[in-house]
């Protein structure tokens, strides 16, 4: 930050972010080490403001202060001359008021290779494939205008597959910030069960509806959809949203579904790379109904209000739990389909807010509140009104703490934080 201060000429504002890491990386096939390494990176990422035009540009940052100082300066002069053509953005904002903050959280990271055995130990006899990362991160914000943020966190994210014969498998993620021994095994001896399921005689269904329970994972594939396109101002003053039959009908959810990007229970930081200061919490949908958008810094440049969130699309999504204890899940489907994960998930009519995924792996036929067969692959094809709406029977009480485990370029600090769902009438195709 100082050698940016240094480089600033009058007239100019600088807007820098700062992102770092610190991770392991392990892949395992037939449940042994293939690949491990370490990845320690760092990037400045810089916009130069005169007026209302910007540039910007990026520069990884090594171990060298002051050759990260002189690569630092070259990337301001090009900026600069970058400036001399651009043309005015009408929609340019970024913070003016400093408002500096500092949030460390406490993470209780696993040494890598103790995790690793564990789970090495916990799946002996099973070919166990996936990726373990766990490490640390943070990020950081600081301007001209002599404001400076500061966000450091860390986590670990297993996701693994358990494979029998054939194409079958079973999916075990587990992520968090408290390694858990005991819950791992928990969650790795439910997926021998579901294994074991998957070996029996499957039963074909017939296209049509059926009663259904989503996990929280499998809820997750169809939420991640609506939080991709859904909740943004941009999208909704444009009339370019699937809740388009909200907006203009007054098309309600069911009463008990409330979504949140919920800023405080997610990964992300509490402030964007312009400066602002997030709320805790949006609330996009309260009690079944429509109620505030995600506004980035154009869009609140565009519409006149307060931007509350980095991008429009949800990065800590959370959906309000409901009163169905998990473990009478079964029972309360009574006879219907286990969906354990959705895949491929798009919308099959973009109006409608029509979603189709397919159940590919682990779903089950449910019978007399037992498992009793896998089922074949197949389509769900419906619409969230009628999934969070109409059809739905109900939530379940507990949650699941899902974060994504993407790694390209950076560790995803994406997450959602889900109940399963319990929805009569689900209409499927093969």
């Amino acid at each position: 930050m100082d050698e940016l201060e240094g480089l600033c000429h009058p007239g100019e504002v600088f807007l820098a972010s700062f992102l770092g890491e610190d991770s392991d990386f392990v892949r395992l096939n037939h449940n042994r080490v293939r690949q491990a390494g370490h990845v320690v990176q760092r990037e400045c990422r810089v916009s130069l403001i005169r007026g209302r035009r910007e540039a910007q540009g990026a520069l990884s940052l090594g171990a060298d202060r002051s050759s990260d100082a002189e690569r630092l300066g070259a990337l301001i002069e090009r900026l600069r001359t970058q400036l001399t053509v651009a043309g005015d953005d009408p929609h340019l904002l970024y913070a003016t008021e400093p408002h500096s903050t500092a949030e460390v959280r406490t993470a209780d990271e696993p040494d890598s290779r103790a995790a690793i055995t564990t789970v090495m130990e916990l799946g002996e006899g099973l070919d166990l494939v996936g990726l373990f990362a766990n490490g640390s991160f943070c990020r950081g914000f600081g301007n001209s205008l002599g404001q400076g943020n500061w966000y450091a966190n860390g986590g670990f994210n297993l996701d693994i597959s358990a494979h029998g014969d054939g194409a079958r498998a079973v999916k075990c993620l587990y992520a968090g910030q408290s390694w858990d021994p005991a819950a791992l095994g928990h969650r790795i001896a439910e997926l021998r069960d579901r294994l074991a399921a998957l070996a029996r005689e499957g039963r074909a269904l017939t296209p049509g509806r059926y009663r259904v329970y989503l996990s929280p994972y499998a809820l997750g594939e169809v939420l991640g959809l609506l939080g991709m396109s859904a909740f943004g101002m941009r999208s909704h003053k444009t009339l370019h949203t699937p809740l388009l039959k909200m907006i203009r009908e007054g098309r309600r959810l069911h009463p008990g579904i409330t979504v949140l990007e919920a800023h405080r229970e997610g990964y992300t930081p509490a402030f964007t790379s312009a400066g602002f200061i997030k709320p805790e919490q949006v609330v996009l949908i309260e009690a079944g109904e429509l109620r505030d958008c995600l506004v980035d810094r154009r869009s609140a440049a565009e519409y006149g209000v307060t931007p509350n969130a980095e991008v429009e699309g949800t990065r800590s999504l959370a959906l309000a739990a409901g009163d169905l204890p998990e473990r009478e899940m079964l029972a309360r489907l009574d006879t219907g389909i286990y969906v354990d994960h959705l895949w491929y998930g798009n919308f099959s009519d973009w109006n409608e807010c029509r979603i189709t995924a397919t159940t590919r792996y682990a779903s089950f036929w449910v019978e007399d509140g037992e498992i009793t067969a896998p089922i074949p692959t197949m389509r769900l094809d419906e619409s969230i009104y009628h999934l969070l709406g109409d059809g739905l029977m109900g939530l379940t009480r507990e949650r699941e703490s899902i974060v994504d485990p993407g790694t390209y370029e950076w560790r995803s600090l994406s997450s959602q934080h889900l109940p399963g769902a319990l929805v009569d009438g689900v209409g499927f195709a093969m």
